[in-house]
């Protein structure tokens, strides 16, 4: 995959890498909020749960206890990486996006953790798909780089507030 195909965002988190770990992983229905325009399964939006662990998936569940599948856990490195496929419904067998997430110790005397993630394959998804709402490739990235950015800093929030219980 290609640097031109990559949405990289990046944050710095008050937790330790073990902490941000979980926080994005067992608790991602804490921090993950819809958005409209980036919809796993068109007019739903449910909620977002790792099976932890190599051979794992993401999934979402919605309120009528349906799941839909958005990618298996390719790379499970606790604390220190996680790589996941992720797929929204109506992508072709040879639609696949990948998500790589990073989290890197950067605090020297407080706990503190670079969050990086980074989504490969926008550039296989054509524009016309529903996912990209017919936008150029490069506005697409920008708009999907918005929301990430969002998300982790309400990553950074669900992580800072158990680490000051």
């Amino acid at each position: 995959m290609t640097d031109r195909s990559r949405v990289l965002v990046a944050l710095r988190v008050r937790a330790t890498p073990e902490r941000a770990f979980e926080a994005f992983t067992a608790e991602i229905g804490r921090w993950w909020q819809p958005n409209s325009l980036f919809q796993f399964t068109v007019g739903r939006s449910g909620t977002l749960a790792f099976e932890p662990g190599p051979g794992g998936r993401l999934i979402e569940t919605y309120s009528d206890g349906s799941i839909f599948t958005i990618g298996a856990i390719r790379v499970w490195e606790p604390p220190d990486r996680l790589v996941v496929g992720w797929r929204q419904a109506g992508f072709s067998d040879d639609q696949d996006t990948e998500l790589h997430v990073r989290f890197d110790d950067v605090g020297d005397t407080d706990p503190q953790t670079r969050v990086t993630v980074e989504h490969f394959g926008w550039d296989s998804i054509p524009p016309e798909h529903v996912s990209r709402h017919g936008f150029p490739l490069d506005i697409f990235q920008l708009r999907f780089a918005e929301w990430w950015q969002s998300l982790l800093g309400d990553l950074a929030d669900t992580a800072a507030d158990a680490s000051d219980r």
